[in-house]
């Protein structure tokens, strides 16, 4: 694991030379504490931050291949580097080292730009072919590896993290309006948007071509939902057998591997697998809140505990506070971009828990996508039966009554009642509609007052666009289609990259191999919802790992209790923050908008859980980077008015 950068001048008298690279390495040295590497050729400079996992002595990079025309720094693992190794000693290449990156440089001479198609793992990689004077940027099939870029007429700049790319000259912060509407809607910024002018992410499965006439992307995979005729038995067992295959081969490594718990399904699932496959305690890292008040509904350390015992785990178990809010500085720095998803801050506190014992960790993200574990896809299972009730009595009774329903996620029945009225109010919707609602923070009404600018909706649409390409395959596929393109790679995996990366921490998504995310994908939709039931399938091919207790108890999420805590002891902050002058000075939104929805929430008239968070991180954000306050100076700040 490590950070890359780097890039090529297009034009003659655009320089990249060591000390940008050197700028670059030391802005991310957070990534790869353990090394540094540099090349330079003519108009084009590659470098890399690592964290030795694999061959600590001999992973230096960049690696070259036999005749060193061919360079590559990859940010990640290649988890079937071994097999692969061994095909291209037999096809006549030459290893120098043990390093599972260095697979790439022959897999490319070997297949040329097809050698994406080999590999297996997760991965930010550049290559350099020196014979064809072309820079490869590439992104791995799921996007666990973040990739950002500049392109200009003069330059192409990347880097994993954008605030390296900053260090090139000229270069400078500043806003892109499109892409704060898209974080307004979404509470995040999806690719191939960031929140920065000029700046853009890849996309997932996707790679760059560059050199001085050309720049192209290419996206290279994409999974295909044709169904296999399978028994239910033969289902079970073939997803036993890849969640085996992928748990074990992504437990690979020369220094200690952990595992996060929280109890639920999917990491429950993680570590009793690893458990099977290694002779020692597993080390499991699980985080908890407060056991009073509203921050109890995400405790979830009493599962954690059970999951330990059942497996013998080496257990290991933090719980936090409403004061640890004042690392948001220091936490939106490390993300680069704002985001409103408060995993972010739970992932970075295991992480930096974590870290004091190991230097790799396994984490369940992934499960819900790929078996249908989120409530939106259960949604769209019971609206094919609330369709056959009488138009007439859903349009004149229950639509009313919906509309005055209460909503609050931290209250055990006003979280029943928020659920029902969202499920009741987009049920007429086409299946498009209906998602965006269920995954957006703001609806459009709301977005168009909120902003302080005029905003092309549907031009910039990016789930539409994503439901466009799908449209051949099942609602719930298409469902986890647009979740993979969009909320998986930009919203979950980059907090779990830049948080367990912040404490320089490896983070593998078992649940994400690609070849268990095909055979997902090409299940019938059926074994997935079943009667109601989530994840109906993986629950069934995992009743001998996990007791009934953990397989069907309620799904909670990973993230921290805000929305309770900005009633209560985080309030002064948030008024302090999203003041009517902090938001006039800002000039993005509008101000008596903010203060409406900071009165509704604390009325309990709305859940407005998620926009206020959004906006309180945009604004720490904006301090962090567009006016280049440090994260000390704004912690400082921020401790002052923690009740």
């Amino acid at each position: 694991m490590c950070g890359i950068y780097g890039g090529i001048a297009l034009r003659a008298g655009t320089k990249l030379d060591a000390s940008l690279l050197n700028r670059m390495g030391k802005i991310t040295a957070h990534r790869g504490p353990d090394d540094e590497g540099i090349f330079t050729s003519n108009q084009m400079a590659i470098g890399m931050r690592r964290l030795s996992i694999i061959d600590l002595e001999g992973g230096h990079q960049p690696l070259f291949n036999e005749n060193k025309r061919i360079a590559v720094v990859c940010n990640g693992e290649i988890y079937n580097f071994q097999i692969l190794r061994q095909q291209l000693i037999k096809l006549g290449h030459h290893f120098s080292t043990h390093s599972d990156s260095e697979v790439i440089v022959h897999l490319y001479e070997q297949y040329g730009e097809d050698f994406l198609q080999h590999l297996n793992g997760m991965y930010a990689l550049a290559l350099w072919d020196a014979d064809k004077e072309t820079l490869i940027i590439a992104r791995d099939r799921l996007g666990i590896k973040p990739v950002y870029y500049h392109l200009n007429d003069n330059v192409l700049l990347f880097s994993t993290e954008a605030k390296a790319l900053f260090q090139f000259q000229g270069l400078t912060p500043k806003l892109d309006k499109v892409a704060a509407g898209l974080y307004v809607q979404l509470g995040y910024v999806p690719a191939p948007h960031s929140i920065f002018e000029g700046v853009r992410k890849l996309p997932v499965a996707s790679y760059i071509r560059a050199s001085k006439d050309h720049f192209s992307i290419t996206e290279y995979w994409r999974p295909d939902y044709k169904q296999r005729t399978y028994s239910a038995s033969q289902w079970k067992k073939e997803i036993r057998e890849q969640l085996e295959e992928s748990v074990s081969s992504q437990m690979v490594s020369d220094v200690p591997v952990g595992a996060f718990l929280s109890g639920g399904i999917d990491s429950s699932l993680v570590v009793g697998l690893m458990a099977k496959h290694t002779q020692k305690p597993v080390k499991t890292y699980a985080i908890g809140f407060d056991t009073e008040g509203p921050a109890r509904l995400y405790n979830e350390l009493p599962y954690a505990k059970q999951v330990s015992n059942l497996f013998g785990t080496e257990h290991h178990e933090i719980i936090v506070k409403p004061d640890i809010i004042h690392l948001l500085p220091k936490l939106l720095w490390h993300m680069d971009e704002p985001i409103a998803d408060t995993a972010f801050i739970t992932t970075y506190l295991v992480s930096e828990f974590a870290k004091r014992d190991v230097t790799v960790i396994l984490s369940g993200v992934g499960g819900d996508e790929l078996f249908g574990g989120y409530r939106r896809y259960q949604g769209e299972y019971y609206n094919q039966f609330y369709q056959k009730i009488p138009s007439w009595l859903r349009k004149n009774a229950i639509l009313p009554l919906a509309r005055l329903l209460p909503s609050d996620r931290h209250s055990k029945w006003l979280n029943y009642s928020r659920l029902a009225k969202s499920f009741m109010l987009t049920a007429e919707m086409p299946v498009e509609q209906r998602y965006k609602s269920y995954i957006e923070i703001t609806d459009k009404e709301l977005r168009d007052r909120l902003l302080n600018y005029e905003m092309d909706w549907e031009a910039n649409d990016v789930v539409l666009n994503a439901f466009q390409g799908c449209s051949d395959v099942s609602e719930l596929h298409q469902l986890f289609e647009v979740d993979r393109l969009t909320q998986l790679p930009d919203d979950l995996l980059m907090l779990t990259d830049k948080m367990t990366m912040a404490t320089s921490l490896e983070c593998r998504v078992p649940l994400l191999d690609h070849e268990l995310v095909e055979l997902a994908c090409s299940m019938p939709p059926e074994l997935k919802i079943s009667g109601g039931e989530l994840k109906y399938i993986l629950k069934e091919c995992l009743s001998d790992l996990l007791p009934p207790e953990i397989l069907y108890r309620k799904k909670r999420g990973f993230g921290a209790p805000m929305g309770a805590w900005i009633k209560k002891e985080l309030l002064p902050l948030l008024e302090s923050v999203l003041s009517p002058d902090a938001i006039k000075a800002r000039g993005v939104f509008n101000s008596d908008v903010v203060q409406i929805l900071i009165k509704e929430h604390l009325d309990r008239k709305s859940d407005h859980t998620d926009i206020l968070i959004g906006l309180f991180n945009f604004e720490i954000w904006s301090r962090l980077m567009l006016d280049q306050v440090t994260p000390e100076t704004l912690e400082a700040d921020l401790k002052q008015l923690i009740q």
